[in-house]
């Protein structure tokens, strides 16, 4: 976070969301990391099994994801292969968001705060445009392409 934070001078409104994003995304990977770890731990006979360790391993056990994971995730309904799937593309957009640029195409259902980012764009075009942000509205153009690959640039 520290290196990111340190690339934006005065970050802008979607590379703030994109820092919260991240924060809620690694407050999720480090709750994972440890309840895996400490589950780990419990097999092994190393610490006792709590009550929680126990729900982790029965939910992990029938392909589900874990509540204590999903109170710190976007809602979801996936199992747990679908879940962790979905949990590695997020990471993947984020990354690429971070090292190569924001992208001309946002899958919006692997942001944890979707409007968030919407109501970025909308402070992001007024500014650049010199409109009034309580007068501007958004509204979305649907196309028929599906791959993001053919977009070229970003439509503002």
């Amino acid at each position: 976070m520290y290196n990111i934070k340190k690339k934006f001078e005065v970050p802008s409104p979607t590379q703030i969301v994109l820092l919260q994003e991240l924060e809620m995304f690694n407050s999720l990977l480090t709750r994972m990391k440890k309840t895996l770890s400490d589950l780990q731990k419990a097999l092994d006979g190393v610490i006792g099994m709590s009550a929680d360790l126990e729900q982790l391993s029965i939910s992990v056990f029938n392909g589900y994801v874990p509540q204590y994971w999903l109170n710190l995730a976007p809602m979801s309904l996936k199992n747990l292969v679908s879940w962790i799937e979905h949990f590695h593309n997020r990471f993947t957009q984020y990354k690429q968001w971070d090292e190569i640029e924001e992208p001309k195409v946002m899958w919006l259902s692997g942001l944890h705060t979707p409007a968030a980012y919407l109501t970025a764009l909308i402070q992001t075009t007024c500014r650049a445009k010199g409109w009034a942000l309580d007068k501007s509205i958004m509204y979305t153009v649907v196309t028929k392409e599906r791959n993001p690959a053919a977009i070229k640039k970003k439509l503002a």
